[in-house]
């Protein structure tokens, strides 16, 4: 009769035979950080911190959550955090990025709005600034009316030389430039609510950074679904349906 260990020992080696390589040298990944912003302001006792690190291979799908913590903010920063994830979950040829926001009573406080890479191998820097994006200040814009210059496409940024500009007329009208054409179109705004319906555009062809970048933007229109005013800095954010930042504009 075999022997109770030696048969748990046995079973354990035959699984880590059976286990692919990569699966089988999985293991957890702790990554302690903090969360942080520039102004001066103490946080309500409801506020709340939730840190996600998502993946975002894939430029025309939404990002995937990988691994996911929140908290009681407390009232000043930074506020620490601990987020487990496996270490196997990071292919080496992926992209990965943290995402962090502060809510409070269920509204949006802060949150980064430009990309914060991680790694898949190598080490991984978990301090994270947010930025305000709840209405506080008196003057500059006061909703998305206006010109607009867009400095972020999905926390992927823009390149140099092609200007994405988005001018919202007070009746809805849009119009502006890609990068490479003109275009026009309608949105329909309801409170912070925004849906821009179909958008024609002129049919130039440029090089194909250019162009991508378009196409991007153009998308990221077409996804946001609520904005916001930063009127500290004149910025003007077109948030997806997740409340995720699709395109961060500044004021021209």
């Amino acid at each position: 009769m075999i022997d109770r260990r030696r048969f748990i020992a046995m079973a354990c080696g035959l699984i880590a035979l059976l286990l692919p390589a990569g699966e089988a040298l999985a293991k957890p990944r702790i990554l302690n950080g903090t969360v942080s912003y520039r102004e001066r302001i103490a946080l309500p006792p409801a506020a709340t911190v939730e840190v996600k690190l998502v993946d975002i291979s894939l430029a025309d799908a939404p990002a995937r959550t990988i691994a996911r913590t929140s908290r009681r903010a407390g009232r000043q920063v930074p506020i620490p955090y601990r987020l487990r994830y496996d270490d196997k979950a990071l292919k080496p040829t992926g992209r990965y990025a943290l995402e962090a926001r502060i809510s409070v009573g269920g509204q949006l406080w802060f949150l980064n709005t430009t990309n914060h890479a991680v790694p898949a191998n190598g080490p991984v820097n978990g301090d994270i600034q947010v930025e305000r994006v709840a209405q506080q200040a008196q003057s500059g814009p006061k909703g998305p009316s206006g010109r607009w210059l867009a400095e972020d496409i999905n926390g992927r940024g823009v390149i140099d030389n092609a200007q994405s500009v988005l001018e919202i007329a007070p009746n809805g009208a849009i119009s502006g430039r890609g990068g490479c054409n003109g275009m026009g179109g309608k949105a329909v705004i309801t409170g912070s609510r925004i849906r821009v319906g179909q958008i024609v555009s002129t049919q130039m062809a440029c090089a194909p950074a250019v162009m991508d970048q378009e196409g991007k933007f153009i998308a990221a229109l077409r996804a946001a679904r609520s904005w916001r005013i930063d009127t500290a800095r004149n910025k003007l954010l077109l948030l997806d349906a997740r409340g995720r930042p699709a395109l961060v504009f500044s004021h021209m």
